[in-house]
């Protein structure tokens, strides 16, 4: 069975690898703030990630956005065993990455629901690519400066990514 990223997991599948812990979380939000446990602190077992959520006052909104807080956080954080052998033609990017990336341009906001499947499909081909933004351009069939808006989107991503550039020599991204 190939490899899935945990980030492409539909929310169903993501909860069944998550520890679920519901709490009240203190802070501004009115009367009814502590008299439910409202707030959501997911744990994905197999990688030890977290991600909370606690600013709404709906229990099932907070799981909706700690669940994206998770995806997020797992595009981050795990990294596919790619090789340029697995990238060397166009089967070796998702129909959803194919549905985005059209005329070379990344379509995508970082709040869509999609954003980090894609995140962390590019990121596991600019690893794979030793960090070489035009390779992973390449192979992701859009231009460097279109890889490098949407890492851009994330500030996360965007350090994460100029840290393994600098271990490695190569200058940052701005």
């Amino acid at each position: 069975m190939p490899f899935v990223h945990p980030a492409a997991m539909s929310p169903e599948e993501l909860l069944r690898e998550c520890d679920v812990q519901r709490t009240r979380r203190s802070g501004p939000g009115g009367q009814h703030r502590n008299k439910v446990e409202s707030a959501v602190v997911l744990t994905h077992r197999p990688s030890g990630a977290h991600a909370e959520a606690s600013e709404r006052r709906s229990q099932a909104e907070n799981l909706a956005v700690a669940l994206f807080r998770m995806r997020m956080q797992l595009a981050l954080d795990v990294r596919s065993q790619l090789t340029e052998a697995d990238l060397v033609d166009e089967a070796g990017r998702s129909e959803l990455w194919k549905s985005r990336c059209v005329n070379h341009r990344i379509h995508i906001n970082s709040e869509h629901t999609d954003f980090p499947t894609l995140l962390a499909e590019a990121l596991d081909v600019l690893h794979a690519m030793e960090m070489d933004l035009g390779l992973a351009a390449e192979k992701l069939n859009c231009t460097t400066s279109q890889l490098i808006k949407f890492f851009q989107q994330d500030p996360r991503a965007l350090a994460s990514i100029n840290q393994d550039r600098l271990q490695r020599g190569l200058h940052k991204l701005k």
